[in-house]
């Protein structure tokens, strides 16, 4: 019996845009079912409407989820809030209204506001708009009254820097993803630690192929939690344990909740 890793607790599980292995991904409804499955916190996807309200969807355009040609960019929340991005994945139980359309993040926090569970907000945006997407964002968290648990990330480190620049106290993370053209060395994986210092995150994100103990014993020496995205395969609790990981994203908590249970 390993005695070592019964003393570690496990990673807490997020639900990767819900619980989207369950639900249609970045709905109500995911949100729900991720909340009833058990996970300690859902991760989500940020853009802007085209009136600049903050919407929860992943894609630029609405053609994969909605089957409509559009950008999100070019329509108005009252539309976007007519379009169902949910019957591609199959029939969603609408016991709250626009369970299976586009959110506002005012609604996503309107969910989530009498819960203990973390949001892990992903900004989406062209790097000329990062700004506009930023103080949005700022602007409801600081609404809601919920920055306590929400963790603010972006793939680009400008625009998280601007976020502890706008409000020290609302908590960031450094996205991190591999470069498909060429594969990443350690040196260049140990580099991801100084980025996210130098940009002010309080912790880092990794794609699950770039989490290695080298980079997650940098990250510990400068206080930076260690969250692993996106992982379904139950092993990966007893790796999060050796590891000391903060936190999984999974498409599945319940799966893995029953493994840590089990």
């Amino acid at each position: 019996m390993d005695v070592q890793n019964i003393m570690v607790s496990a990673p807490l599980i997020i639900g990767h845009r819900g619980a989207s292995a369950l639900a249609p991904e970045n709905t109500l409804a995911a949100f729900s079912r991720a909340l009833e499955d058990g996970a300690d916190g859902i991760e989500f996807d940020v853009r802007l409407s085209r009136d600049r309200v903050p919407v929860v969807i992943h894609d630029a355009t609405l053609r994969r989820t909605a089957q409509l040609d559009r950008l999100v960019e070019e329509l108005d929340v009252s539309e976007l809030q007519q379009c169902d991005v949910s019957s591609w994945f199959g029939p969603v139980q609408a016991e709250k209204k626009h369970a299976g359309t586009v959110p506002t993040l005012a609604q996503v926090f309107e969910l989530f506001q009498q819960t203990s569970a973390l949001l892990y907000l992903e900004m989406k945006s062209e790097a000329v708009d990062a700004s506009s997407l930023v103080e949005a964002v700022v602007d409801e968290i600081h609404r809601a009254q919920i920055a306590k648990r929400v963790i603010v990330s972006s793939f680009d480190l400008d625009a998280v820097a601007l976020v502890k620049k706008i409000d020290a106290t609302i908590s960031t993370a450094a996205l991190f993803e591999p470069k498909l053209f060429r594969p990443i060395s350690t040196i260049r994986r140990l580099k991801m630690i100084d980025l996210a210092v130098e940009h002010h995150a309080n912790e880092i994100a990794l794609h699950h192929s770039l989490c290695s103990p080298r980079v997650v014993q940098k990250a510990a020496k400068f206080g930076l939690p260690v969250v692993v995205w996106t992982v379904d395969d139950v092993k990966w609790i007893k790796q999060g344990q050796r590891l000391r990981l903060k936190a999984l994203i999974t498409n599945n908590p319940a799966a893995m909740i029953r493994r840590i249970n089990s």
